[in-house]
C-alpha cells in the first residue's frame, strides 16, 4: 500500500500540495519508487512465503485518510 511517492503523475502537483503532503509524513520525505519494488521484491521472495492477507504500508508514517 504505497503512500506519497514520487512519479510523473506525483511531480505534476503544485508545490503547495506536495508540501501540504509532505507534512503528513513522519520520515519527512517522499517515497521512491525503489522502495515500493524493494517491498514487491520481499513479497515474492520464499522469506515472505507464509505471509498471507496482510497489508505492507510503504508510506514513510503517513496516515491516509
Amino acid at each position: 500500500s504505497p503512500g506519497f511517492i514520487l512519479t510523473d503523475m506525483t511531480n505534476a502537483l503544485s508545490d503547495a500540495q506536495k508540501n501540504e503532503m509532505l507534512e503528513k509524513i513522519p520520515l519527512g520525505r517522499f517515497g521512491a519508487g525503489n522502495e515500493v519494488a524493494n517491498a514487491v521484491v520481499y513479497l515474492v521472495s520464499d522469506s515472505a512465503s507464509y505471509i498471507t492477507g496482510q497489508t505492507l504500508h510503504v508510506n514513510g508514517g503517513m496516515l491516509m485518510d
